[in-house]
């Protein structure tokens, strides 16, 4: 413990060492994706970053020598809690080198702030909330990950394991092959299915993009209200999301299921732009930019990231006919793969559907808790 420190973040220029310590532990890892230090910047920015009107955030930075070794960011979501009836607090945003000393400092720091608001549980990771990048990976170490998913070195497993942090739940990602995911079988499910309950299906309209947003809203809230450990959304930090996702979408990827004419579900998929970030060595924005206009055409895989219905319509087959829809719309754009993630392991339609259509489950991420 010799030299080691840990102190909060507290200026401009400790966020970017906060956000530039990704670097120092991922550069020789070819599978990184290298975010956008714009966009890390307005994650973590407590002013702007809607999420944090209803929370609480402290950031750590671990240091030894006067150099950074790990980081880590203590968070109390009270809608969470207000939601769940919990006192659960969050950690997220873990980083550090190959040495439990750091890990357990820096855990030790975000469980004491935490203890301080009143949690009696640490939960994570949360990037910085179930609605953001969520969960460690564990397994499926041999691939990047697709946009909006998390990354790290596998050692970071027995970090959080010799520290006591226990498994909560496990999150699946599917890959899905438009050579595989057709089948007579399925083929004839999703005519009955759209027929027996009068489903219709299609893109957003961009020129109405504010009043489709509502309706999503309104769709994503209702439907995954019973979710575990889900957080209906509020209408700014929903507005947020739409305005940075609107540059990236595709409209043919975002699909309204309507029956008999009314909003039952809808599913977003996003082109995986990873694909072309991970040449974005320095994270900054006209690297990113150009990346994106040259290499758009290589993009061969979506990343059907929402996915759902009211629960009047749970058990009717409609989630899988959304599924389908996704495929098809994603094949005529010229995608080959799609990524469905991440689906909580107890998520026993969502994981049927996925394996109906011959998804093969190639990635796991975990979600850790303690008692503190």
């Amino acid at each position: 413990m010799a030299n080691l420190t840990i102190r909060p973040v507290r200026s401009k220029a400790d966020e970017k060492l906060f956000i530039r310590f990704l670097w120092d532990i991922y550069k020789n890892d070819p599978l990184w994706v290298p975010p956008l230090m714009m966009d890390r910047e307005k994650l973590i920015d407590r002013k702007k970053n809607p999420f944090y009107a209803h929370s609480d955030m402290e950031l750590f930075l671990a240091e030894r020598d006067g150099k950074v070794v790990g980081r880590i960011g203590a968070i109390v979501n009270h809608n969470h809690n207000k939601e769940h009836s919990d006192k659960v607090g969050f950690f997220g945003f873990y980083e550090a080198v190959d040495d439990q000393t750091v890990a357990n400092a820096l855990f030790d720091e975000a469980k004491k702030y935490l203890k301080s608001k009143g949690m009696t549980e640490m939960r994570g990771p949360a990037n910085p909330s179930v609605n953001d990048e969520y969960g460690l990976l564990v397994e499926g170490f041999d691939r990047s990950p697709v946009v909006l998913m998390t990354y790290n070195p596998k050692y970071y497993i027995q970090q959080f394991e010799t520290y006591g942090l226990k498994k909560l739940r496990n999150l699946y990602a599917y890959i899905l092959s438009q050579d595989t995911v057709y089948s007579e079988r399925f083929l004839r499910f999703n005519e009955i299915v759209k027929k027996r309950e009068g489903l219709t299906f299609r893109p957003i309209n961009m020129k109405d993009f504010k009043g489709e947003v509502d309706r999503i809203k309104t769709i994503y809230n209702k439907a995954w209200a019973k979710n575990w450990g889900a957080v209906p959304m509020t209408d700014a930090e929903f507005d947020a999301l739409a305005a940075d996702l609107k540059p990236v979408v595709v409209p043919e990827l975002i699909i309204m299921a309507e029956a008999k004419g009314e909003p039952i579900g809808f599913a977003l998929s996003l082109p995986d732009i990873n694909m072309a970030l991970i040449h974005n060595k320095n994270g900054g924005i006209l690297g990113g930019l150009y990346h994106l206009y040259t290499k758009k055409k290589k993009i061969d895989t979506v990343r059907i990231i929402v996915l759902g219905v009211i629960p009047e319509h749970v058990k009717t087959g409609a989630a899988g006919v959304l599924f389908y829809e996704t495929a098809v719309r994603a094949k005529k754009l010229g995608y080959k793969y799609g990524e469905a993630s991440w689906v909580l392991e107890d998520n026993i339609m969502m994981n049927r559907a996925a394996e109906m259509m011959s998804g093969q489950r190639y990635k796991t991420y975990r979600i850790y808790e303690m008692a503190i």
